[in-house]
């Protein structure tokens, strides 16, 4: 449960990023505010105008010189009054600002406890809530963009596009529930079995869209194995773009896990090196052997990479019936420029033959990453999405799925198409249990 505060309650936190930097933020929400621009400037503030001033301590003493924001209650991010006090981004500064408001009242504010406060004031909803978080930590463009559009309102648009749809459908069917001696059919009467239809169809294509955007945010762990010497940190280094493995011709060079992070078209892939599969008395390519199977297990896909000069040899096989049944695998024939080979595609797409070292055959690898990934769009009309939300949008989709079968069966009817409301609702926060808002803000940084 969220715990409940008392009215005075009034939060601080610094919102800049930690370390030294040219400016940094000291923000201030709740009902003390009026009380701590007073004691630390002076004078009172005009709302939504940047003012010059001294921010003082309790004798009286300058701890910085800088800006100062005020935004009354109810026009605030958060809905309460907020103050913004900007100042020079040295970390002691900030520490001696915030402990002055501290001093007077505030406390130091969770994790994303000021966005919190926003979605319970209803400035936000939580899917955009969320977004705010989501558009901090994007590490692709294309990421950053999807997550403004879920916090400029788009993906909730949506949602609730949906509900109210859902909800114009509950009143046919409960007015056949309640009026049964009438001899006009409403469900008939009003098209509803094609308007159900209509609202499967909408609900298909936003969970479409909700799964590529939790690709955005997500992105795909992809892990790079095969025997020694294929060129596994070659290949690496290429996607990458740049020297981050270590190439000998040596077989074993690499004895445990890198990892790098690269995008594709926008999708972050997780890629991770890893050490040779052999036979081996070594202790430590045993332990390299142990994490490759290790970060195995928790790879989205498994890129197998073999040499193209030798062929697909028992070594491989055997490395390929060690991969658990549902493995998501492409093989990757690699030195086709020895080979004497030209980049090209097999086995329906499961097999790439290129060259690492000289990058032939890399476009055809970087399609086929796509294609595993499930991207289908090029992203312009996709929000940022998170699992949760993906789980609601299916669950409320099975609700649909069962509304369809019970037709005939108004009560059953009825309780489908209200679970697929509730579920669609906890995506936005209609109905979202107090432990989930909990872990959910939870996992923002402090002064957001």
């Amino acid at each position: 449960m969220l715990p409940s505060r008392p009215k005075d309650d009034t939060i601080s936190a610094i919102a800049t990023a930690p370390g030294r930097g040219g400016i940094g933020v000291v923000r201030v929400s709740g009902a003390r505010v009026s009380i701590i621009i007073q004691a630390i400037l002076g004078k009172a503030l005009q709302p939504r105008y940047a003012t010059l001033a001294n921010f003082r301590d309790a004798q009286g003493e300058t701890i910085d010189q800088g800006v100062a924001l005020y935004f009354p209650a109810p026009h605030s991010f958060t809905g309460e009054d907020v103050l913004e006090l900007q100042g020079h981004g040295g970390p002691a500064v900030l520490q001696r600002l915030l402990a002055r408001c501290l001093e007077l009242g505030a406390r130091l504010a969770e994790p994303g406890e000021f966005t919190r406060r926003a979605y319970l004031n209803d400035k936000l909803d939580l899917a955009q809530a969320e977004s705010v978080a989501d558009l901090i930590d994007a590490a692709t463009t294309q990421a950053a963009k999807s997550a403004m559009r879920s916090l400029q309102g788009e993906f909730s648009r949506q949602i609730r596009a949906l509900v109210e749809a859902l909800i114009n459908l509950r009143m046919l069917v409960e007015a056949t529930l309640d009026f049964p001696e009438e001899e006009i059919d409403f469900l008939q009467a009003a098209h509803a079995e094609e308007k159900l239809a209509e609202i499967r169809a909408q609900l298909e294509q936003v969970l479409a869209r909700a799964k590529q955007g939790v690709l955005l945010r997500e992105g795909l762990q992809v892990v790079l194995i095969g025997q020694p010497n294929v060129g596994k940190s070659s290949l690496l280094n290429r996607l990458a773009g740049e020297d981050v493995a270590i190439v000998t011709p040596v077989a074993g060079t690499t004895r445990d896990t890198v990892r790098e992070e690269i995008q594709i078209e926008g999708i972050p892939l997780h890629i991770i090196d890893t050490a040779g599969l052999h036979d081996t008395r070594d202790e430590v390519e045993k332990i390299g052997i142990a994490r490759t199977w290790a970060a195995v297990e928790k790879a989205d896909l498994a890129l197998v990479i073999i040499d193209a000069q030798k062929g697909l040899a028992t070594e491989d096989k055997n490395i390929l019936a060690k991969l658990r049944a549902e493995q998501p695998v492409l093989r990757v024939y690699n030195k086709i420029d020895l080979a004497g080979q030209t980049p090209h595609r097999e086995d329906r797409g499961e097999a790439i033959y290129l060259s690492a070292k000289t990058g032939a055959g890399i476009d055809l690898l970087h399609d086929r990453l796509l294609a595993l990934a499930g991207w289908q769009q090029t992203g312009e009309d996709i929000c940022m999405a998170r699992e949760r939300h993906v789980r609601a949008l299916a669950r409320a989709h099975a609700g649909l799925e069962n509304a369809n079968r019970h037709w005939h069966e108004p009560e059953l009817l009825a309780e489908e198409l209200k679970l697929a409301q509730t579920a669609l609702n906890t995506i936005t926060g209609e109905f979202t249990p107090d432990d989930l808002l909990g872990e959910i803000f939870s996992r923002f940084c402090i002064g957001k």
